[in-house]
């Protein structure tokens, strides 16, 4: 029933990134792609600041704007960041690459910059219309109906529509719908850590005032701040803290408690944001959520997909690049059936428990990032763990680069984790240097446990690196 018509018509609810990219992929199957986003326009108009957390677009991200021929654009806006500079209270620096070598990198990249990037480029295949300040008020997914409020007027319409996609965001009003019927379920939960975007503005003449191909991150235990550069030498600096306790957002109420705390903390920072206070007051405090829903779809009628479906926390540099790749799987389900419940279902089958691993590694690595990054134990694991990635090239293999510099299934990426972390904790036993771990021992091991794991699941590791 249902069969997949490639001249059709179908409807986008959001023209964020996945929203904007997916357009793009239909577009290019020949479909007619009407896009509804409840925000203005942030081409023409200005979208409050406060909230970007610059992107870290990696393979899997780049792979899928390769399909769509924009891979090599991005990468003109994008600063590689080779690795972690870490920050300690007194302002020495440690640093830690995030690949066995200087090639392997993870790219920094303005979200608003990208977002812009991808309406534009969906807009001009001639097939995608995006059409703003539209709030999808209510869904019938049977009859194809959606309620529609124009927030610029307040009048509410009927779009019909065989197929919707619902990529409107972790607050997805589709998912809203979706959840309400039958057999569908949500969980959502809200870290206890909020966010504040800060800003270190370009030194003269456009100069850098830190290294410039890091992820700059002062690991305080229970909160840190991290700055990601940005093409205009600036860079954009998120402040993650509880938001209730001794050290907490409710904690810091005038200028001087905030002054105060970042001279404790971070006093090279300081000496780098001369706005610090009122940013501080006058940016939003985001909230961070994990949203984990099933099914994803509804027959053939609708799907979600991105943010709307998983959302993650910000920690592993994953959210739109785990998006970018249900993009990515969607066009090959769709190459493989006639049907839309067909290609929804096989998407779901295939997405859904590496959603669910890349949500709980995102949350592990906030931990790891704000917390292990300044511990001397943790950072001798991470230096026998490249003494290991290069020793052993394709046997010895790391959670965090087959996350980042490949496209293996994040499951099979968490599940090796536990293997090569419990090697290189066994190998560290009694280390004090990286040097003098016991290669012929790491052999062994790597070849009783990694790699026939590897062996196991070929079909997963052979996907590119």
């Amino acid at each position: 029933m249902h069969e997949i018509d490639q001249t059709g018509r179908v409807t986008v609810v959001g023209a964020g990134l996945v929203g904007s990219l997916l357009a793009m992929y239909l577009a290019k199957r020949g479909f007619q792609v009407d896009v509804l986003e409840r925000r203005p326009d942030m081409r023409r108009e200005e979208i409050g600041a406060g909230r970007s957390i610059n992107l870290a677009i990696s393979t899997r991200g780049l792979h899928a704007l390769r399909q769509v021929g924009l891979e090599e654009e991005a990468l003109r806006h994008a600063i590689p960041m080779r690795g972690r500079m870490i920050h300690s209270p007194s302002g020495e620096l440690a640093y830690q690459a995030y690949g066995k070598d200087e090639s392997q990198a993870i790219n920094s990249l303005s979200r608003a910059w990208l977002n812009k990037f991808l309406m534009s480029r969906a807009e001009a295949t001639g097939r995608v219309r995006i059409e703003f300040k539209q709030r999808v008020q209510h869904a019938d997914f049977q009859k194809g109906v959606l309620e529609v409020v124009d927030e610029a007027s307040g009048s509410t319409r009927e779009v019909r529509t065989p197929v919707m996609f619902g990529t409107d965001g972790s607050g997805s009003a589709v998912r809203r719908e979706l959840t309400a019927l039958p057999g569908h379920g949500s969980a959502q939960e809200q870290l206890s850590h909020g966010y504040k975007e800060l800003t270190i503005h370009a030194g003269p003449g456009g100069a850098f005032q830190m290294e410039k191909h890091a992820l700059h991150i002062w690991p305080r235990g229970s909160y840190m701040l991290i700055a990601l550069p940005n093409e205009d030498g600036s860079f954009t600096c998120t402040l993650f803290l509880p938001f209730q306790g001794p050290v907490s957002f409710e904690s810091l109420q005038t200028p001087a408690q905030v002054k105060a705390f970042f001279e404790q903390q971070f006093p090279d920072a300081l000496a780098l944001i001369p706005d610090l206070v009122h940013d501080f007051f006058q940016n939003p405090t985001g909230t961070m959520v994990t949203v984990k829903s099933a099914p994803w779809h509804v027959d053939g009628k609708a799907l979600l997909l991105g943010d709307a479906a998983h959302a993650i926390v910000p920690f592993f540099g994953q959210g739109m690049n785990c998006g970018f790749e249900d993009c990515v799987v969607l066009e090959e389900c769709l190459g493989r059936h006639t049907r839309w419940q067909d290609a929804f279902e096989e998407l779901f089958r295939l997405r859904k428990a590496n959603a669910d691993a890349i949500a709980d590694m995102a949350v592990e690595n906030f931990v790891e990032m704000r917390d292990k990054t300044a511990d001397p134990r943790f950072l001798l694991e991470k230096a026998v763990e490249k003494v290991l990635l290069n020793a052993f090239p394709g046997q010895f293999l790391s959670r965090y680069t087959l996350v980042s510099f490949s496209r293996v299934p994040y499951r099979l990426a968490y599940e090796v984790g536990a293997i090569a972390g419990g090697i290189v904790a066994e190998l560290c036993a009694g280390l004090t240097r990286a040097e003098d771990v016991d290669l012929q021992r790491a052999r062994t091991l790597i070849h009783e446990r990694l790699v026939p794991f590897v062996k196991e699941h070929s079909d997963g590791f052979g996907l590119a690196r």
